[in-house]
């Protein structure tokens, strides 16, 4: 069904039988593989992006699609229709030749995602497009993320031969008949300062 080399693949969470590719061609299909047939339909008119097309990940709930190209975009897609949504991610920084994993976060609102930027990880809000923050620990190329959706923890692999684990904040409940002014300043640990730091700067 493609032209060139496939780079990416991903399962639907929502339907088991639905899978997307993304290919060097420009090109994302969607195909449901009961059928011998081929694709459901491509996402866009023609290519999805203008360069290759290297990453794509489900949002949880299967209604959208998020790809990555060679041509420095990121682009939300709805799965149902195949239509753009028109997020505007901003340059998203792209030099991998091969396949680029990245993840969105699970059981998180706003939903996040976690995309290998060089050297660090950069941590955009899938529906508005705003980037974050840049996560930072690696020494080199980072070529994977993972989310855990259990203990909402990251996990990055990256060139320099270090998995690191990436953690987010934790945040005291507050009850109801105290406001956060009358509470006692408690000294914060300089790892918990951003809303996702490294298991490696605690201690």
């Amino acid at each position: 069904g493609h032209r060139q080399e496939v780079l990416a693949v991903s399962w639907s969470p929502r339907h088991e039988y639905i899978l997307a590719t993304g290919s060097a061609d420009g090109r994302v299909k969607l195909w449901d593989v009961r059928r011998a047939s081929g694709s459901l339909f491509p996402l866009a008119a023609n290519t999805a992006h203008d360069g290759r097309v290297n990453g794509l990940c489900y949002t949880n709930d299967g209604l959208h699609l998020l790809t990555i190209g060679t041509d420095d975009r990121m682009r939300l897609w709805n799965s149902s229709t195949g239509e753009n949504t028109l997020v505007n991610y901003g340059k998203v920084s792209n030099e991998s030749r091969k396949g680029l994993k990245f993840a969105i976060s699970c059981g998180c609102n706003p939903e996040f995602a976690f995309v290998p930027y060089g050297s660090t990880i950069a941590v955009y809000t899938v529906f508005t497009g705003e980037l974050i923050t840049m996560l930072r620990g690696h020494y080199s190329t980072v070529n994977c993320c993972v989310f855990q959706p259990h203990f909402q923890e990251l996990y990055s692999g990256g060139k320099d031969c270090n998995i690191l684990a990436w953690i987010p904040a934790p945040r005291e409940p507050v009850p109801d008949d105290i406001s956060e002014k009358s509470l006692p300043q408690q000294h914060v640990n300089p790892a918990y300062e951003d809303a996702w730091s490294s298991s490696d700067d605690e201690g």
